[in-house]
């Protein structure tokens, strides 16, 4: 009798510490079910219309990459004609080195090409150098070779121009090593 007693106890032992480890939150962010307000439990809070279908999942804003990304025009819109001015202070924020970077682009005075667009990635070091060539990863699709070469010149010319930037020692220690994509765009009126 006391035996059976005893396994019964704990048997509903086992049963309500297996319902507590499943009740447990995953540490990882809306990684689990949203539920209902009727569960009783934690849940991943959520908003949803009455007349939608099933349960609904909360919208996020996730944070912005790590990556750095940077467009140049040779010819900036007049709104963004501020950006484009070079900094008359040592580079503190990424701003600021974007900033330079615009402030340094010429374009190739000839042999250019209307809508021609190149991308190149690189990395700086912590004195401002750059470590290793450039690397061209994207040209616009039908160009001639010669074309190609001018423009890859010519970037390669208007970042040696700037180099080295002058970057405080916070942003020079963050930046060093950390690839950063530029996109160049000539959207400049040729031929007219």
């Amino acid at each position: 009798m006391w035996r059976s007693i005893l396994v019964i106890i704990l048997l509903a032992i086992s049963v309500v510490a297996a319902n507590a480890q499943r009740r447990q939150i995953n540490p990882i962010p809306f990684s689990h079910e949203p539920c209902s307000v009727l569960d009783g439990r934690p849940c991943t809070p959520s908003y949803c219309s009455p007349l939608e279908p099933g349960p609904c999942i909360p919208e996020i804003d996730y944070p912005y990459g790590q990556n750095l990304q940077l467009t140049i025009e040779s010819v900036p819109a007049q709104a963004d004609r501020a950006k484009y001015q070079k900094p008359d202070h040592d580079l503190d924020t990424i701003g600021d080195l974007f900033a330079e970077l615009r402030s340094c682009w010429s374009p190739p005075p000839d042999n250019g090409r209307a809508g021609m667009q190149m991308s190149v990635r690189f990395s700086f070091n912590k004195a401002g150098g750059l470590i290793g060539p450039p690397r061209l990863t994207y040209a616009t699709a039908g160009v001639p070779a010669d074309t190609r070469t001018t423009y890859l010149n010519a970037i390669n010319s208007s970042l040696k121009a700037c180099l080295p930037l002058k970057f405080t020692s916070g942003l020079g220690g963050a930046l060093a090593g950390r690839p950063i994509a530029i996109r160049y765009v000539d959207n400049r009126e040729l031929g007219k």
